[in-house]
C-alpha cells in the first residue's frame, strides 16, 4: 500500500517523509501520540508557544542543516543565556567571566584561571575515579560545589561519586564576558513554534495520530515495503535481550496571572535540596509581551516502562546491550532505525536532521 511506513512524527521522521515524498514515494507517517512534532511539540496557551516536553533551542554550525530548516520556518534571534540559582546567589551560564567575577570578585581572565588552578592543585587528583573527581579536577571546588554537584545528582538520580568519570569529559570554562550558551554559528527559535514548522515539513504526507505501530503491523503486516522506525529499538525487538535504560523528565506547567515570572527563559536550580532542576518561562523564547505567563518546573526521574524516555544512560552496560540490538537491527533488511530512541543516542535537533539526511542517502 505504501512505499514507506514512517513510525514517529518527530524531526527524523518528518525529514524522511518530506524528502521521500519529493522523490515521488508514497509515505504514511504514524505516531502514538495525538500530535505531530515529537518532543519538540509546542502548544499555544494564551498566545504563548509552550514547549510541552522541555526547552528546545535550535543551534547549529552546519549551514546545510540551517538552510534546510529555514525552508519551513522563520527563526528569531533568540540567544540562550541561562541563569543558575544556588541558595541566594545568581550566576551566569555557561561558566564565563561573569560567573567567575560574581563568585570570586575577579576581573581578568588571568585571575580566574589562577583561582581555578589553585583549587585544582590543592585537590591533587591525578587519576579521577568518578564524576565528582573528574569535575573537581577540571573546575575546582567552588564551581563544582555551587554549579555542578547538585544539578548533576538531580539529573542522574544518584551521588556524583557513584557516577562514572567519563560522563563529564570536559566542563567548558570561557574566560570572556559572554553568556551565550552555545558556540554555534546559527541559533534561534522558529517564530510561531516548532509544531508549525513540522506541519510544513509534513505537507502533502498522510499522517495518522493515536496509532500504535505494533497494532498496525499486526493488522496489516504488508502495509509498506520499507519501515523507518524511530521508537525504542529494544521495544521493536520485544525486549528479547533486555531493557535499555533512560532518564525521564516530569513537568509541572502552570499559567500565572502576571506578565513576567523570572525575567529569563531558563533558570537552573543547582542545589540538590531543590527538587526540580530548572524552571522554563516559555514566552521569553519568542520575546513575548502577553499579559500572562506560562512556566514549567522540570523534575528528573528514573525511567520505567510506560514513561516517556528522554536521555539514554550511556554507561558501559547499556552501550554493550545497545550494540547487540544494533546488530539485530542491521539484519532487518527493510527497516531503518533512526532518532534518539532508534539509535539510543542523545541528539541535538540539528544532529537529528543531519543523521536523517545522511541516512536517506544510504537508502539510495
Amino acid at each position: 500500500m505504501y512505499d514507506y511506513l514512517i513510525v514517529g512524527a518527530g524531526l527524523y521522521g518528518a525529514v524522511f517523509a518530506r524528502e521521500l515524498t519529493k522523490q515521488g514515494k508514497k509515505c504514511l507517517v504514524i505516531d502514538r501520540r495525538d500530535h505531530i512534532a515529537g518532543n519538540i511539540y509546542t502548544e499555544n496557551v494564551s498566545g504563548i508557544n509552550v514547549h510541552k516536553y522541555g526547552a528546545h533551542i535550535f543551534h547549529t554550525s552546519d549551514k546545510e542543516v540551517w538552510d534546510y530548516v529555514n525552508q519551513f520556518a522563520e527563526f528569531n534571534n533568540y540567544i540562550n543565556s541561562p541563569i543558575a540559582v544556588y541558595k541566594d546567589e545568581l550566576y551566569n551560564l555557561p561558566f564565563n567571566m561573569n560567573t567567575f567575577s560574581k563568585m570570586w570578585g575577579v576581573r581578568t581572565p588571568a585571575e580566574a584561571r589562577a583561582k581555578i588552578a589553585e583549587q585544582v592543585a590543592e585537590l591533587n587528583i591525578t587519576n579521577p575515579q568518578n564524576l565528582e573527581e573528574q569535575a573537581l579536577s577540571l573546575v575546582g571546588t567552588d564551581v563544582y560545589t555551587k554549579l555542578v554537584k547538585g544539578y548533576t545528582e538531580k539529573q542522574w538520580g544518584r551521588d556524583c561519586k557513584e557516577l562514572p568519570a567519563f560522563i563529564i569529559k570536559r566542563l567548558p570554562c570561557r574566560f570572556i564576558y559572554d553568556n551565550n550558551y552555545f558556540n554555534d554559528r546559527y541559533q534561534g527559535i522558529p517564530m510561531g513554534g516548532y509544531t508549525a514548522m513540522v506541519e510544513k515539513m509534513l505537507e502533502g504526507v498522510e499522517v495518522r495520530l493515536n496509532t500504535d505501530f505494533f497494532d498496525l503491523i499486526k493488522a496489516e503486516p504488508d502495509i509498506a515495503a520499507h519501515i523507518v522506525y524511530t521508537g525504542c529499538i529494544d521495544e521493536y525487538f520485544g525486549y528479547r535481550l533486555g531493557t535499555l535504560n533512560y532518564r525521564s523528565v516530569r513537568f509541572e506547567t502552570e499559567e500565572l496571572p502576571i506578565d513576567d515570572y523570572q525575567g529569563n527563559a531558563v533558570v537552573n536550580y543547582t542545589e540538590r535540596e531543590v527538587p526540580f532542576t530548572r524552571i522554563i518561562e516559555h514566552k521569553h523564547f519568542e520575546f513575548g509581551k502577553q499579559p500572562t505567563t506560562v512556566i514549567s518546573r522540570e523534575y528528573s526521574a528514573e525511567w520505567k516502562p510506560g514513561m516517556e524516555p528522554y536521555y539514554p544512560v550511556n554507561d558501559a552496560a547499556n552501550g554493550a546491550l545497545y550494540e547487540q540490538y544494533r546488530l539485530l537491527a542491521e539484519a532487518e533488511g527493510n527497516v531503518t532505525f533512526g532518532g534518539r530512541l532508534g539509535q539510543y543516542r542523545y541528539y541535538d535537533m540539528d544532529k537529528v536532521i543531519r543523521a536523517a539526511l545522511d541516512d536517506l542517502k544510504k537508502l539510495k
